[in-house]
């Protein structure tokens, strides 16, 4: 069980873990060791998510999310097999939690009365600098 927050756990169905051979450094070791993890969540139907928890999830994992409705994270940032294990899970914790956030609601404002003022005024003082740039007159 992966504990998110307070009222979010996931269960470890909806979590899958391959392991494979990692690239990088380790010498002859590399091909010996299946370091590198692959971690899937099952985010479409994982009961522990709300809906729109969910759609924020698909937008923040990007290229990650698949047509399944899965979130894949690779890891082989290190050698150890257990370090990248936990790597990947932290990484999927930081992502759901960032997904939990709702964006604040904008609220629409107008430009102050002086706002407007300052703003038309420095247009025509602009206006004016640009219109003494003009050919002289020979008279």
């Amino acid at each position: 069980m992966l504990r998110i927050s307070d009222t979010i756990a996931l269960q470890d169905w909806e979590l899958t873990e391959v392991f494979t051979r990692s690239s990088g450094p380790g010498g002859q070791h590399v091909n010996k060791v299946s370091s590198a993890v692959e971690l899937r969540f099952a985010a479409a139907s994982s009961p522990s998510l709300p809906t729109d928890a969910k759609q924020r999830l698909k937008r923040l994992a990007g290229r990650r999310w698949t047509d399944g409705g899965e979130i894949v994270l690779r890891v082989e940032d290190t050698r150890s097999q257990t370090r990248n294990r936990e790597i990947a899970r932290a990484r999927l914790a930081e992502l759901i939690t960032a997904a939990l956030v709702r964006p604040k609601r904008r609220i629409p404002t107008k430009p102050s009365l002086g706002a407007r003022k300052r703003r038309l005024d420095a247009k025509t003082r602009r206006a004016g600098v640009k219109a003494l740039r003009g050919k002289v007159d020979p008279e």
